[in-house]
């Protein structure tokens, strides 16, 4: 069930509401809108009887849930969620968040190298992977820690806000400390308990689909990091596994536009992942950014036949700047834009370029 407050309702009245809630034994979870304030319950195992709640100051209706997931729903809140990670930066906005850097940390220099190519194209936040769950036990598994500090200098040196992944409890902990946001990846939609220590985090959660996920069990992941608290947010599409054998995964472009009916949490999609091959790179993000996506997150590499990780799907700089350049003009059909190379150098403080 929903609580929605009325339009000027006090914020004496919104705390009243929620400690009512949790007297009948359940959890609130208040999210303010443009207009006004809706409070979410979870907890219950049946329905909730509105009555109570009906009578008290500053309510304006109380609305049964049709939906399983309730926190992310449009029916909890009508308009779209937008992520502030500080310092302008945003997802879910107007701007496009474009999200680039190589698979794997590999070297200082390697990060610095392309978060430099990155930034000076216009991206404003820098992806790359720390800790890597790959299907071989054999392969490289990233630097750990050391990483975390690396992605940690790249952001002091370049201005950059930091995506990347937890594996599990522990790397969580230490990507809670070291990033700006935590991703939690394909092969961990549904890990549980991984995503309920994301809501207790206070950082923002980009949230991957999982290899075979539906819609309903997408919002249902999203909705484990929301009941816990955590109303930062964002979906990430990165192609399922289907039985085609031309690309890595197929890309599921519609269920875009399907997240954006039913949820209000913003989506990204990830065509490096989805695709598996550079050269449908730079196709899927422009029909991504037409279709609406929220923004991009690629890999870049500068010298991806090196590379130790998915070098096959990343692309060059050169690449990188005219994929920007191209879904820049799209953006504008659709009613976005992308952020300019000028912005990303006044992000970057004085000396540290």
């Amino acid at each position: 069930m929903l609580v929605m407050m009325q339009a000027h309702a006090a914020p004496d009245e919104i705390r009243a509401v929620c400690r009512k809630i949790e007297e009948l034994g359940y959890r609130a979870h208040p999210i303010p809108g443009s207009t006004r304030t809706a409070i979410g319950i979870t907890g219950n195992l049946g329905a909730v009887d509105p009555a109570p709640l009906q009578a008290m100051a500053g309510v304006a209706e109380c609305i049964p849930v049709s939906k399983p997931y309730k926190l992310v729903s449009r029916e909890l809140k009508e308009e779209n969620t937008v992520v502030d990670l500080g310092d302008g930066v945003r997802i879910g906005g107007e701007e496009l968040a474009i999200i680039a850097g190589p698979c794997a940390v590999e070297s200082r220099e390697q990060a610095f190298a392309i978060a430099a190519a990155v930034r000076a194209a216009g991206a404003r936040l820098f992806r790359g992977g720390a800790y890597k769950p790959r299907t071989s036990p054999y392969t490289f598994q990233g630097l750990g820690e050391e990483g975390l500090q690396i992605l940690a200098a790249v952001r002091a040196e370049f201005g950059l806000k930091i995506v990347t992944e937890a594996v599990d409890n522990e790397s969580l902990e230490l990507v809670e400390r070291y990033g700006d946001v935590i991703q939690i990846g394909a092969r961990n939609m549904q890990n549980f308990s991984l995503l309920k220590r994301a809501g207790r985090a206070g950082k923002p959660v980009l949230l991957k689909r999982g290899l075979s996920a539906t819609l309903d069990e997408f919002l249902m992941a999203a909705e484990y990091i929301l009941a816990e608290g955590n109303y930062n947010v964002i979906l990430c599409e990165r192609g399922v596994r289907t039985f085609t054998d031309h690309t890595r995964n197929t890309l599921d472009l519609a269920v875009i536009p399907a997240v954006k009916r039913l949820s209000h949490l913003p989506i990204l999609v990830d065509p490096s992942h989805g695709t598996g091959r550079r050269e449908k790179v730079l196709p899927l993000s422009r029909a991504a950014v037409a279709v609406g996506a929220d923004g991009l997150l690629l890999e870049v590499h500068h010298q991806p036949d090196q590379a130790l990780s998915d070098g096959y799907q990343s692309l060059l700089p050169a690449q990188f700047e005219q994929l920007i350049e191209e879904t820049r003009q799209i953006a504008t059909v659709v009613h976005r834009r992308l952020p300019s190379a000028r912005l990303a150098d006044r992000a970057v403080p004085t000396g540290q370029a």
